[in-house]
């Protein structure tokens, strides 16, 4: 009936409304550093089974099709794309880049709790720490390193070793020992602003190892990761959904015309 068809498309309205969300957030942080990419995924609503494949008519004969009337779509899940993205040399020895799996260990200073990061915009805090955001109000790397105030260079290797040199001593010595976390599952982490992540059930424990050794990444120093965001890609996306809203809209259109059609009618 053609009310159905108004109920229909307006569930595809509605996902395709939520779709558009998405793809204006990618394009939102083409610029944030490690930004990753949302995708919408769809999936169909319940069917109404006017016949069942496979039933018997009054012939006892199989009914090599049914009937089945859909009743819409909607959102099945937004999947984050956690795909690699270009680096941007900045020649700052306290900007970091991981290349390939992996993510920074900070600590939360709010909830005392580890959270994770693909940002590698680190600087130092009055401590000498180094911390990811504003050096008052950053987040602490873990395990913790520390810089001390006479320092001239600071070398990360690529396994995350830092060291440094001071002020008469040309010979470097060694800060600490970088690690990135991996997660059996990094699409289940929960996003919480600010390009941290959270651990989840779905996402698994975090295990915490030395870069570049059991599949981790290793580091870039003096480079950024940018957003893998592709502005092509997400403008025709937002074109073609676009599209998609309009066409549901227009059989939204033809429900309500057959519906004044039907209220039109005269018995003569």
């Amino acid at each position: 009936m053609s009310v159905q068809s108004l109920y229909t498309a307006a569930t595809g309205m509605q996902a395709l409304e939520t779709k558009i969300d998405v793809v204006a957030n990618n394009l939102a942080n083409i610029n944030t550093t490690a930004f990753k990419k949302g995708r919408c995924n769809f999936e169909d609503l319940f069917y109404r089974q006017i016949k069942i494949p496979g039933a018997q008519d009054a012939q006892g004969n199989f009914t090599p099709t049914g009937i089945a009337v859909g009743l819409g779509a909607r959102v099945e899940s937004i999947q984050t794309d956690f795909g690699q993205g270009a680096f941007q040399q900045t020649n700052s020895q306290f900007d970091l880049a991981i290349e390939g799996k992996g993510f920074f260990i900070v600590n939360d200073p709010t909830t005392g709790q580890n959270i994770y990061t693909r940002s590698g915009n680190f600087s130092l805090n009055s401590q000498g720490q180094l911390v990811v955001g504003s050096a008052q109000t950053g987040r602490v790397l873990q395990p913790q390193i520390t810089i001390p105030q006479d320092a001239l260079n600071v070398v990360i290797s690529a396994e995350g070793n830092v060291s440094y040199n001071q002020v008469g001593n040309p010979q470097y010595t060694q800060a600490g020992q970088m690690q990135l976390a991996l997660f059996l599952n990094p699409e289940g982490l929960l996003k919480q602003g600010e390009n941290m992540y959270v651990e989840t059930q779905s996402s698994g424990a975090a295990t915490q190892i030395n870069p570049g050794t059991q599949g981790a990444g290793v580091m870039r120093q003096g480079m950024l990761e940018a957003s893998n965001v592709e502005p092509v890609r997400e403008l025709i996306d937002l074109i073609t959904t676009q599209r998609s809203f309009e066409l549901n809209s227009q059989a939204v259109q033809a429900g309500d015309q057959i519906l004044q059609l039907v209220s039109n009618l005269r018995r003569f």
